[in-house]
């Protein structure tokens, strides 16, 4: 068995760092309260609880009614924030979802924590991996995968005061540190993190490490790549894809999702209406199994060596 993300300082599961950066929020604006759908050890949304018991609400396994409640607590000027697993938030509440948050235009912000198949030991059923597709099906919805704890906690602060319903995504596991604390974080801005001329890797999320890793492997290949972090499924930065389209000739798309409906599906849609090019995706076909987080990204092909084998395929196609 490998060691996980090796090479990399790890910090904070992103999980962790929304639970702390919740808090301070909550500190600065009496607004802020927050639903949890019976996993608040895991989402981390009991440091909100201890502090702030009075605007905190635990429903149990309830996440539709959740979903309900938020959208009444918004209407009445507060901000909510609402968390569980990611493969139970939008599956269980999804109706209430459509017609409350995003047909209504509610505000609401929606957590999905252990994401992907990095949740690992919980198995397939705990494992989110439809849930940015289900997000996606639901108009004007944000939905933001930071990859480390400082864009999270920045993007907790953002998505907080835009007048959109949001979609959140967390990790299990420790996550790399990629950035430093006072990052310029915007909602819908690709961050490049490494320039290229030859193929572009999209990623966010936990795969932003194992990108970047990609790219040092391509290197010694003599191939240059860019690094966008598109920590934005929605609103998707169609500037930067565009410029990467243009600048490198080739792309490929990392997501810890299925690639039918995800970060994937999106970056194409918008290539294919404007901008034609070598594409591929890494992403998952299928569920995957109980089991150690390394262990998984190496069986369904989350490493550094399957991005560098899409990257070579990507540019080949020209």
């Amino acid at each position: 068995m490998s060691t996980w993300m090796n090479g990399w300082k790890l910090g904070l599961a992103t999980r962790k760092a929304y639970g702390q950066a919740l808090v301070e929020l909550g500190r600065k604006d009496a607004r802020i309260v927050a639903f949890e759908g019976d996993m608040a050890h895991s989402t981390f949304s009991n440091l909100f609880e201890r502090e702030f018991p009075e605007r905190y609400f635990q429903v149990g396994i309830a996440e539709a009614n959740m979903i309900g409640m938020a959208v009444g607590m918004s209407l009445c000027g507060k901000i909510p924030f609402c968390s569980t697993f990611s493969s139970f938030m939008l599956t269980k509440s999804f109706d209430q979802a459509r017609v409350s948050v995003a047909y209504s235009k509610v505000p609401v912000k929606i957590v999905g924590s252990h994401s992907g198949i990095s949740g690992g030991q919980d198995g397939p059923t705990q494992q989110g991996i439809e849930d940015v597709g289900l997000a996606l099906l639901l108009p004007e919805l944000e939905i933001v995968v930071p990859s480390d704890e400082v864009q999270m906690r920045a993007a907790v602060n953002a998505i907080a005061y835009r007048p959109f319903p949001a979609y959140l995504r967390t990790s299990r596991p420790p996550s790399p540190i990629i950035y430093k604390d006072g990052i310029d974080y915007i909602v819908g801005k690709a961050i490049q993190l490494r320039d290229g001329k030859d193929v572009t890797l999209i990623a966010n999320g936990l795969m932003v490490a194992l990108s970047l890793d990609a790219a040092l492997l391509l290197e010694k290949k003599g191939i240059s790549a860019r690094v966008l972090d598109m920590h934005t499924v929605r609103p998707l930065d169609e500037e930067a894809i565009m410029a990467a389209v243009k600048e490198t000739g080739a792309l490929v798309v990392v997501e810890e999702h299925l690639k039918y409906s995800g970060l994937g599906s999106q970056v194409s849609m918008f290539v294919v209406q404007n901008c034609p090019a070598s594409m591929q995706i890494v992403g998952l076909s299928w569920y995957a199994e109980s089991g150690e987080p390394e262990d998984l990204f190496e069986k369904y092909g989350f490493t550094a060596e399957k991005i560098l084998s899409a990257a070579l395929a990507a540019i080949s196609k020209k």
